[in-house]
């Protein structure tokens, strides 16, 4: 110990227990950790500034005052160690302890006496030093160590700091006798959350506002604080929660001056030019910095709690998101050009260490498009960015050397200028317009970028690929998609076998643009062939290209009426979304219209209207053609249904860009078929020369248009026609059934129409297909009414849906819907659900609004027992 002449004095206002903060959250959870901690000796509490290290301790020991005693000591950085042993002698002193004289440290041997007083305690006592580590020099915690294993089993030590003082803790762990709560632990929980926002509000705090400062604070406790307090004085608390810039500005001063200010030079350089990126590695620190110390300093600012953690298992640090807010507005006011270039030195070193990724978002910072464009392209990114995100984004805690992400910097890339030149530039402007839907748009740049690529003696197979893919993805019909397909096996052949082991998607990517083409085609057997075969490829790392195919083929099935196999795909098309965690803008609306689909051909029009308004959420039901023609042809049939002709004619006749042959005939059939049940059958004639006449749609239709005007021998001639048709549907068949019951019953021949009635609810019933009995006409009632023994065939046509208690139609609960009830109905909570699920927690509550609408309640209790009552669980 260093020996002082000069006795150190002693502040009382160093023994107080400090204040408690305004709205004070009591945390149970914390608190009772401290109660198990202190059966030790000694008890470790560290975070990072403003964490509620202090507000937590002291709120404990205020708790305990009449229990136990507990003597308290605030440190800060004016202590030596000297005023350090001067004022613990007088702590434990006024509590009791016969130390002797009071300390000054100069006495080498205060510590012994020190231990030797404490050994001779008859009850349990409690030293909570807060801010140990701010006391200079070594030899506080030297002496203290001392204490700390010579005291006596009643001695308890509880030291709170933002970093670990210096003692054998190690050794301890191995020992347990040390007690932890560290930052992780300090962070505040969502309902902890709730109740300090509630606190500076006066009320409860709205849902998403929770969520949100939740997830931009990560629980820091003095962020939340901040953020509660500016946005009381804020208009709208949801626009403030979900603005990071106002959030920035409430926690910017105390960040500046709790955190950055008090780091030595070093860490103050390296946060400001390496913690701007979010994520730092000691070989891209010292690319911005220069320095070759870039790790020790890393591991130090860990040490101290500086909002700079590490990424388990991996060389890379993680900055507090908040932090690098702070530091990127610093940066900016004192430095503004150097941002620019530590980006663009980021993004030449995640370049050179195959981290396409990030080297591409880090070159679209620092504004150099051209290069991030010829690093996307080199790289085949494109392919990743039309797969959609991966089921595992990128973080840092991939490897420096890891492949090539699974998922492209998309938003990144679609904030590139129009005009960018290169034939790169030219290619991932196509691929942003195909990324959101643009069929059209990513055409019209194809040929630019060919121009390009022809002046470009540099272009290798990745660049031509990446066109060819573009060409497969965004092609109108078959013919373009195989000759592209062909072209793209014979350019990957070319390519090192490392790259293509890196790319995965093109195989499904192919498959999928394949079929799609062939839906375009209106070519449904063949769609449903390659849409299964791309399923089958789909790699797990990508669920949103997983996700659109099932969604594809779900469609595909609903068209082929094979109506169970659509919901099964369209269901499953979600369920891959919500497992990869798929953001709702990368998602596709296809599995929504096939699940509509179902609903409108088994009769169930309130669940196809809620699918249907589901599917409008996303932009591909606006802007594929394909999609767009499906969605207008169930809204108009689900018009029809509610005897609204004109309404559903309205809807067919809006005006659209023209699309492929599949979407045109999709429209011109729902045209005819609303037409046909209006009994304009002159428009039904008309509507259906736009529709192929291979097509065994057309021909059904006909048929039935000219039945209904009495022409009974042309329309079984058409019905034979129909009937040998290896790409008539489901539908199709059912209908021509009925037509041939409705021409034997104008015959006269009412036992043969008897029989045609049977064959066509035979054919239909497995897949409960209602919709072309509904739209038969009166004729069919009457047949239907003479069916004697035969009648139950046709109740399950008519049979009514579930009805509530108070007479309220009910609608049917979705598969998925059904299996979140049942959990819910076990007293799970919404968390368990989703775990058991492996679904997200907002998922779960998506489905749980869609419970309570269908049956008409509003509670979890009440829709558990609704559902009881009613069989559905």
């Amino acid at each position: 110990m260093t020996v002082s002449l000069v006795r150190a004095p002693v502040l009382g206002a160093k023994f107080a227990l400090p204040d408690p903060p305004p709205g004070l959250v009591r945390r149970q959870r914390l608190t009772g950790r401290l109660d198990r901690g202190i059966q030790g000796p000694l008890t470790l509490v560290t975070g990072a500034a403003g964490s509620g290290k202090t507000a937590l301790v002291a709120s404990w020991a205020r708790s305990r005052a009449s229990s136990s005693p507990v003597v308290w000591l605030s440190l800060d950085e004016q202590d030596t160690p000297q005023s350090f042993w001067a004022h613990a002698v007088e702590g434990l002193r006024r509590a009791g302890v016969p130390v002797g004289s009071r300390g000054d440290g100069s006495d080498p041997g205060l510590p012994v006496r020190i231990a030797a007083a404490l050994e001779e305690l008859p009850a349990p006592l409690v030293l909570v030093l807060d801010g140990l580590d701010r006391v200079r020099g070594p030899a506080a915690a030297s002496g203290l160590r001392f204490v700390v294993e010579h005291a006596g089993p009643a001695f308890r030590l509880v030291v709170i700091g933002r970093s670990e003082p210096a003692l054998p803790l190690h050794r301890y762990r191995v020992e347990g006798r040390l007690a932890e709560i560290g930052g992780r632990e300090l962070a505040f929980t969502r309902s902890e959350a709730a109740r300090l926002l509630q606190t500076q509000g006066g009320r409860p705090p709205d849902e998403r506002v929770v969520d949100l400062l939740l997830e931009r604070t990560e629980g820091w406790a003095a962020g939340l604080r901040l953020c509660a307090l500016a946005m009381a004085r804020a208009g709208d608390p949801l626009e403030f929660a979900g603005s990071a810039a106002a959030a920035r500005q409430a926690v910017s001063d105390y960040l500046l001056t709790e955190v950055l200010a008090v780091q030595p030079a070093a860490s103050r350089e390296l946060l400001l030019r390496a913690g701007v990126l979010g994520r730092v590695h000691p070989g891209l620190a010292a690319a911005l910095t220069g320095r070759t110390d870039c790790e020790a300093v890393l591991h130090d600012l860990v040490r101290r709690h500086a909002f700079v953690e590490p990424v388990a298992g991996t060389r890379w640090f993680r900055v507090h998101p908040l932090f690098t807010a702070v530091l990127r507005g610093r940066l900016r006011s004192r430095q503004p050009a150097l941002e620019t270039l530590l980006h663009r030195r980021a993004a030449r070193w995640y370049a050179a260490h195959c981290r396409t990724a990030e080297a591409v978002e880090e070159a679209a910072a620092g504004g150099e498009w051209p290069y991030a464009a010829a690093q996307a392209v080199r790289h085949l990114a494109v392919g990743p960015l039309l797969a959609g995100p991966a089921a595992a984004p990128p973080t840092a805690a991939s490897p420096p050397t890891a492949a090539v992400p699974a998922a492209a910097p998309a938003a990144a890339l679609a904030r590139m200028p129009e005009h960018t030149p290169g034939a790169a530039a030219a290619l991932v402007a196509a691929a942003c317009c195909l990324a959101r839907d643009d069929v059209a748009g990513c055409r019209a740049r194809l040929p630019r970028a060919e121009r390009e690529l022809v002046h470009e003696p540099a272009a290798g197979p990745a660049e031509l690929l990446t066109l060819e893919l573009l060409r497969l993805l965004s092609a109108p019909g078959p013919a373009e998609a195989d000759a592209a397909a062909r072209r793209i096996a014979e350019l990957v052949l070319l390519l090192p076998d490392e790259e293509r082991a890196r790319h995965p998607e093109i195989e499904p990517l192919c498959l999928y643009g394949r079929a799609r083409a062939l839906l375009c085609d209106g070519r449904i057997r063949a769609a449903r062939e390659g849409l299964a075969e791309a399923v089958r490829a789909c790699a797990d790392g990508a669920p949103a290209l997983l996700s659109r195919c099932l969604g594809r083929l779900a469609l595909a099935d609903a068209a082929a009426g094979a109506l169970s196999a659509a919901e099964e795909h369209g269901t499953a098309s979600l369920d891959a979304a919500d497992r990869g965690g798929v953001p709702e803008e990368n998602r596709s609306g296809a599995a929504w219209l096939a699940l509509a689909s179902v609903a409108v051909e088994r009769g169930d029009l309130r669940t196809a209207a809620a699918h249907l308004d589901r599917a409008a959420d996303h932009s591909d039901t606006l802007h594929d053609p394909v999609l767009a023609a499906e969605r207008s042809a169930l809204r108009a049939q689900l018009e029809v249904a509610g005897g609204r002709w004109h309404a559903a004619l309205a809807v067919l006749d809006e005006p659209r860009p023209p699309g492929p042959p599949g979407a045109a005939a999709r429209l011109a059939v729902a045209h005819a078929g609303a037409a046909l049940a209006h009994g304009d059958h002159d428009t039904a004639l008309t509507a259906l020369r736009a529709v192929p006449e291979a097509l065994p749609a057309r021909t059904v239709l006909l048929a039935q248009a000219h039945l209904a005007a009495g022409q009974s021998a042309q329309a079984l001639r058409l019905i034979e026609r129909a009937e040998g048709s290896a790409e008539a549907t489901l539908p199709d068949r059912v209908r021509l059934a009925l037509l041939r019951a409705h021409c034997a019953l104008l015959d006269g021949d009412e036992a043969a129409a008897r029989d045609r009635l049977l064959h066509a609810l035979d054919t239909a019933r497995p897949e409960l297909l209602r919709r072309p009995f509904a739209e038969a006409g009166p004729w069919l009632r009457h047949l239907a009414a003479g069916l004697n023994g035969h009648s139950s065939s046709y109740e399950w046509v008519t049979a009514a849906a579930p009805r509530a208690a108070n007479g309220m139609p009910v609608e049917e609960l979705s598969p998925r819907e059904k299996e979140v009830l049942a959990l819910v109905a076990r007293m799970m909570s919404t968390e368990e659900v989703a775990a058991e699920l492996r679904l997200s927690v907002n998922t779960v509550k998506t489905h749980m609004r869609g419970i309570f609408r269908k049956l008409g309640v509003s509670r979890r209790r009440d829709a558990v027992e609704r559902a009881r009552d009613l069989h559905v669980i």
